[in-house]
């Protein structure tokens, strides 16, 4: 069975895109495959005119920033938050320029953490293997976007956070997307994130894109419709496979 199936999509610049669909649907699958964490069979993936379908991983993030599910990845834990921060710093720039950086850097982490509204801005030379989930997530998110990206990719990266960190970490990266103008591929499971968030909606099921909400029917959505949604798909898919049942009785 092929994970996704005759994907073709346009993300504009600066679009918000929320991904959602059950587990299976091929939503991370999706994103792996724009982040170069594996090469697509067929297809390919253009980003501003520029085809990347064959760039590895490592390549690719130099302009795509992404935030994974685990708050404990996407950073080195025994090194500390400054030293995670300066990595983010120098990404995809030229050797050499680092130590250009290195005047005033302290102080840029300082203004730079201090919106978190967390108390870091003080703790800067703290390993951040220390720090709570939602410290660690919320400077995770901070360093994916530290030099803007042309893509942010987000992979449930409030799914394992307690609900209370998971909607201040969501709010902290609305804010950020909105404020840098961010073009957005984010998955969720969250249907209230799916609503609140974004500019269109892309629903994913069994490796196809089965619905794209964007424009007023995105804004007019609510948590109901997106589950009536959910439960049409459901139903189709059951009549298709009784129909299939019949089809093989009959051959038979």
């Amino acid at each position: 069975m092929k994970a996704l199936r005759n994907i073709q999509c346009t993300i504009e610049d600066g679009s918000f895109v929320i991904l959602l669909g059950t587990n299976g649907s091929g939503k991370s699958t999706l994103l792996n495959a724009v982040a170069g964490t594996f090469l697509p069979d067929l297809g390919k993936i253009m980003m501003d005119d520029m085809d990347i379908t064959r760039f590895p991983e490592h390549k690719r993030a130099k302009f795509i920033g992404r935030v994974f599910q685990n708050p404990f990845s996407g950073t080195a834990p025994d090194m500390s938050i400054a030293e995670n921060l300066t990595l983010a710093a120098k990404r995809g720039l030229r050797r050499g320029f680092g130590q250009a950086l290195q005047k005033n850097i302290m102080e840029e982490f300082r203004e730079r953490v201090r919106p978190l509204n967390m108390g870091l801005e003080d703790r800067l030379n703290n390993p951040i293997g220390k720090l709570s989930g939602g410290q660690r997530q919320a400077l995770t998110l901070l360093m994916a976007t530290w030099i803007k990206p042309k893509l942010l990719l987000l992979d449930e990266h409030t799914a394992a956070l307690d609900p209370k960190t998971a909607n201040k970490v969501i709010k902290l990266t609305g804010d950020i997307i909105s404020k840098d103008h961010l073009t957005t591929m984010m998955v969720t499971h969250s249907m209230q994130q799916a609503v609140n968030l974004g500019d269109r909606i892309l629903m994913l099921h069994n490796g196809k894109i089965m619905h794209d909400l964007r424009g007023e029917e995105k804004k007019r959505l609510k948590v109901p419709d997106l589950l009536a949604l959910f439960d049409d798909i459901r139903k189709k898919e059951q009549v298709d496979a009784s129909a299939a049942e019949m089809l093989q009785i009959n051959y038979i």
